[in-house]
C-alpha cells in the first residue's frame, strides 16, 4: 500500500470554536471498536515502509560499514601485522617487474654485443632485401644546384644531409627533408688558388667522418679541403699528392683520413691533428677509387693495372686481388670482410678479402651499347652497399640504377629492380638508416669526357627504398 493513505500525525487540525464537535465525537465513540485494529494496521504498515528503505540503501555503503567495523575490532598488532604482509607483497611484485626488465635488457645487450662481434668479424649480412621493393617513380626527387656533372656526394650520419661535389668546383650541402640548398661554397677559377677559399679544380671524392664533424673534398688540382661539416666553414688544406686526388675515407670512429691519388700513392692523414702520417705504395695505374671501415685498413681499385687491393696499415702489407678484364674504376666494403667492385667491362663483383678471385661476378651488368659487332658493355661507373646487409646498387650511362641482392655468403649476385635515372651515375651511396639511395648523376663521366648525354640533367636523385607491409606478403602467399 502507498504511503498517501496513512495519516501523518503533524496534518491534525484542531477543531474551530463553534463548530459542531459532538457529531464528531459520537463517531468517534462509534468507531471506538476499531480503534484497536486501525493502530496495528497502521503499525504494520509503518513497519512494511521502513523495511522497505532498508533495502534502498547500496551494497557498497554495507559493505563500507562492514569494513569500518572490521578495521575498530582490528587490534593495533593485527594492523602491523596485515600492512607488513601488504608491503611484503608490493616488494615482490617490484621484484618481479625489475627482473622481467632485466632480463629483457639482457637479451638487447647480448643480441647487440653479438652483432659487433658479427660485424667487426666482417660476418654480418642483415637479410634486407627481400622487403624491398621498386619505388614509385613519383617519389623520386630530383635536386639540381649544379652546372656542372655531380661526381661525388656523401650523406651525414644522422641523415639528414647530404654534401655533392661537382665539375663546376662547388660543394652544396642539401636538406634531405626539405630539398632546399642549406649552403654552398662556390668554385674558383683556375689561377685563383692563393686567394679563393674552395677548390678551382674538378672536386672527384668526398668523404665525412663518422661523428659528422668533418668534410674532406679531393680535386684534381692535387689538394685535399677539410671543412666544418655544420658550418661549412674551411679548416685545413693537405698537399702531399702529385696527381689529382681520387678517393677519400675517413675510419669509421676516428679522424683518420686514407686518400688516394692518380699518382699511384696512398696517404694516411691525421685531421685532428692537422697532420700526415705516411704513405704506401703498390699499385701500378692510377687509384681510382678507395674505402675503409673501423679496421686500420683500406681498399682500394687500381684503374687499368686490374688490381683490388687491401692495406694493413699497422703491418705495412698488401693483399692483391685479381678478377675484372678491364679498368677497376669503383670500389665500395660491405662489410669488413667483403666488398663490391665495378669496371669498364660492364662487370660488378663480389669479393672477400680472404679469396684472390671474386665471389661472384655478373658480366655485362647493365647491358651493351652499339650495334652488331661493334658492342661495347656499359661501364659501371658508380657501386654502393648498404652496410652490413645483402643489398648493393651498381651505376652506369643506361639510364638506370640497378639494385642485387646478394645470396647467404655473398655467393652469387640477383637483380632486385631498377630506378631509370638518365645520365651518367658518377656516385651512389646508400643512407646510413637505409630508408633512400642518393644518386649522383651528371651528363659526362666524372673522370672524363668520352661520351655526352645532352638530355640528361646535373643534379641528385634521392630514391625511396619501399619496404614490403605484412599485407603485401600474406597477399603475394609469403
Amino acid at each position: 500500500m502507498s504511503s498517501f493513505f496513512i495519516k501523518k500525525k503533524g496534518s491534525e487540525k484542531p477543531a474551530k470554536k463553534g463548530e459542531n464537535t459532538a457529531g464528531i465525537k459520537r463517531k468517534a465513540d462509534a468507531d471506538g471498536g476499531n480503534k484497536g485494529r486501525a493502530k496495528k494496521g497502521s503499525s504494520r504498515l509503518n513497519e512494511e515502509i521502513s523495511s522497505d528503505s532498508e533495502t534502498e540503501v547500496p551494497v557498497v555503503s554495507r559493505k563500507r560499514r562492514q569494513k569500518e567495523e572490521e578495521e575498530v575490532d582490528e587490534t593495533a598488532q593485527e594492523k602491523k601485522l596485515r600492512l607488513a604482509k601488504l608491503y611484503l607483497e608490493q616488494l615482490r611484485v617490484e621484484e618481479e617487474d625489475k627482473a622481467e626488465e632485466e632480463a629483457f635488457e639482457k637479451e638487447i645487450i647480448a643480441g647487440r654485443l653479438q652483432e659487433d662481434v658479427l660485424e667487426q668479424r666482417g660476418k654480418l649480412q642483415r637479410f634486407i632485401a627481400k622487403d624491398l621493393q621498386p619505388p614509385d617513380l613519383a617519389d623520386v626527387r630530383l635536386l639540381r644546384g649544379h652546372q656542372l656533372p655531380v661526381t661525388c656526394l656523401v650523406i651525414s650520419p644522422d641523415d639528414k644531409h647530404i654534401f655533392s661535389g661537382a665539375k663546376d668546383c662547388s660543394i652544396i650541402k642539401w636538406d634531405v627533408e626539405s630539398g632546399k640548398k642549406l649552403f654552398t661554397i662556390p668554385g674558383g677559377r683556375k689561377g685563383t688558388e692563393d686567394r679563393h677559399v674552395g677548390h678551382t679544380a674538378h672536386i672527384l671524392c668526398m668523404a665525412i667522418s663518422s661523428d659528422g664533424k668533418y668534410l674532406a673534398t679531393g680535386d684534381k688540382n692535387k689538394l685535399i679541403m677539410i671543412w666544418e661539416a655544420a658550418t661549412c666553414k674551411h679548416l685545413y688544406k693537405f698537399t702531399g699528392h702529385k696527381d689529382a686526388v681520387s678517393g677519400l675515407s675517413f675510419r669509421k670512429g676516428t679522424h683518420d683520413l686514407y686518400s688516394a691519388s692518380h699518382d699511384r700513392a696512398v696517404k694516411v692523414w691525421n685531421v685532428d691533428e692537422n697532420a700526415y702520417v705516411e704513405t704506401l705504395f703498390g699499385h701500378q695505374d692510377v687509384i681510382t677509387g678507395l674505402d675503409c671501415l673501423s679496421r686500420e685498413r683500406c681498399v682500394t681499385a687500381g684503374g687499368r693495372d686490374g688490381t683490388v687491393r687491401v692495406w694493413k696499415i699497422t703491418e705495412e702489407s698488401q693483399l692483391i686481388f685479381h678478377g675484372h678484364e678491364g679498368s677497376i674504376d669503383c670500389i665500395q666494403l660491405i662489410n669488413e670482410e667483403h666488398m663490391i667492385t665495378g669496371a669498364d667491362d660492364g662487370s660488378v663483383a663480389v669479393w672477400s678479402v680472404g679469396r684472390k678471385k671474386p665471389l661472384a661476378t655478373v658480366k655485362q651488368a647493365h647491358g651493351c651499347q652499339g650495334d652488331g659487332g661493334l658492342q661495347q658493355p656499359h661501364w659501371i661507373s658508380a657501386v654502393a652497399a648498404l652496410l652490413n646487409s645483402d643489398t648493393v646498387a651498381s651505376g652506369s650511362h643506361n639510364s638506370k640504377v640497378q639494385l642485387w641482392r646478394c645470396a647467404e655468403g655473398f655467393r652469387s649476385l640477383q637483380p632486385l629492380f631498377e630506378v631509370p635515372v638518365a645520365g651518367f651515375v658518377n656516385s651512389l651511396k646508400f643512407s646510413n638508416s637505409g630508408n633512400f639511395l642518393v644518386a649522383g648523376v651528371g651528363q659526362e663521366h666524372r673522370l672524363g669526357r668520352w661520351w655526352r648525354i645532352k638530355e640528361a640533367k646535373n643534379g641528385l636523385y634521392i630514391i625511396p627504398l619501399k619496404k614490403k607491409t605484412l599485407e603485401q606478403d600474406s597477399a603475394n602467399g609469403i
